[in-house]
C-alpha cells in the first residue's frame, strides 16, 4: 500500500469515528417589557366670566400631567375661530405625584378662542389629549380719562380705519372726537361715548369710511350728510374729523374744488387757521361745532383739531363736497 493511499485511509477512519458533541448555546431569556404608565392630561382656563375673556386681557391656561415622569413635555395649542394660532411645548414640573404646566395668551381681537393639550407617548409614559376648551370675548365701554391696554387697542383700531385718536395710553378729547366722527359715518347717535357695542365693532375692524373718489389720489372729502371731513390717499382714509357745515339758510357749496388760500390764526370773524377752497368758503376752526349743520357755509372744525388739519392741507389739493 503506497503512502498516498495510506493517508486517505487514515482520514476516512477519522471521519468514521464519532465526533465530540458541541453544545449549542442556550437562547437568552427575552426580558419582559416594562409596562408603560397610562397618562392623563387636564387643563383649566382662567380669568373667564360667563365663558368670556375681556378684550386685551391675558388668559392663563394651567394643566396637570399624571403621573409625573421627569423630562416629559406637553404640547398646548391655541385656536382662533377654529384655526390653529400657535403651539407651545411645555416642560412639566413636579407637584407631588403629578406634573404641572402653565402658559397664557393675550386676547387682541374679537373671535372665538380655544385651547387643547396633548402628551405624545414616550417609552416611559403613555399618550393622552384633552378636548378643546373654548371661550368668547367681552368688551367694556370706554370713557374719557380712562387708561390701559383696552384703550390702547381701541385707539389702534380707530386709527387703522382713519379715525383720529390721541397718543398715549389714555382716552383723551381727540379720541372722543374720533368717536364722534365714527358715529357720524355709521349713522349712530352723535356723541363722544364709546359704548361696549361700538368698542366691539372697532376691535372687529367694522365701521370704516367708504371713499367716494378713490381715483383722485390724495384728496379731501366732505359728505355733508355725515358731517365729517375725510383725508384720504386713494381709497385709504387716514384722518377723519367731525365738522359742522352750513345751515339750511346759508348752505355749504357743493362740488369739486381746490384749496387756494390760507389765513393763519384767528380773523375778525373768529375763524381759526382758515384754508379757503372757494371764495369765502373755508375749512376753519371755530368755538362752536355742534353735531348738525350750523355754520354760515364754511366747514367748521374743533379748535383743537384745526392746526393739524391746516398742516395736512396743501395748496391745490382737491376737495369734493356733496
Amino acid at each position: 500500500m503506497n503512502r498516498r493511499l495510506s493517508s486517505v485511509l487514515v482520514v476516512a477512519a477519522a471521519l468514521a469515528l464519532p465526533g465530540t458533541a458541541v453544545a449549542a448555546p442556550k437562547p437568552k431569556p427575552v426580558p419582559k417589557p416594562t409596562p408603560v404608565s397610562e397618562a392623563t392630561v387636564k387643563i383649566k382656563v382662567g380669568h373667564l366670566e360667563n365663558g368670556r375673556a375681556e378684550i386685551m386681557s391675558t388668559v392663563p391656561v394651567t394643566g396637570t400631567l399624571s403621573p409625573f415622569v421627569a423630562g416629559e413635555k406637553v404640547q398646548v395649542t391655541f385656536y382662533k375661530d377654529g384655526h390653529q394660532l400657535f403651539s407651545r411645548n411645555l416642560s412639566v414640573r413636579k407637584a407631588g405625584a403629578k406634573g404641572t404646566f402653565r402658559t397664557n395668551i393675550q386676547i387682541r381681537e374679537n373671535a372665538k378662542y380655544a385651547v387643547a393639550a396633548k402628551h405624545v407617548a414616550t417609552p416611559e409614559l403613555g399618550g393622552d389629549s384633552t378636548v378643546r376648551k373654548s371661550w368668547k370675548v367681552s368688551f367694556p365701554s370706554l370713557h374719557q380719562g380712562q387708561c390701559g391696554d383696552v384703550v390702547v387697542g381701541f385707539k389702534k383700531g380707530m386709527r387703522k380705519m382713519g379715525y383720529i385718536a390721541n397718543d398715549g395710553r389714555c382716552f383723551g378729547g381727540k379720541t372722543g372726537r374720533g368717536v364722534l366722527a365714527y358715529r357720524k359715518v355709521n349713522g349712530m347717535s352723535r356723541s363722544m361715548r364709546a359704548g361696549a357695542g361700538l368698542v366691539k365693532k372697532v376691535f372687529s375692524g367694522k365701521g370704516g369710511y367708504e371713499v367716494r373718489h378713490p381715483g383722485a389720489g390724495e384728496h379731501v372729502e366732505a359728505p355733508l350728510s355725515k358731517q365729517v371731513l375725510v383725508f384720504t390717499k386713494g381709497d385709504k382714509p387716514f384722518a377723519i374729523y367731525p365738522i359742522s357745515s352750513g345751515k339750511s339758510s346759508t348752505p355749504t357749496v357743493t362740488g369739486h374744488f381746490e384749496f387756494i388760500r390760507q389765513e393763519p390764526g384767528y380773523n375778525s370773524h373768529g375763524m381759526y387757521y382758515s384754508f379757503y377752497f372757494y371764495g369765502g368758503y373755508a375749512v376753519h376752526g371755530y368755538e362752536s361745532v355742534p353735531d348738525y349743520p350750523a355754520s354760515h357755509g364754511c366747514l367748521r372744525t374743533f379748535i383743537a383739531d384745526q392746526p393739524e388739519i391746516y398742516e395736512r392741507i396743501f395748496f391745490g389739493e382737491d376737495i369734493f363736497i356733496w
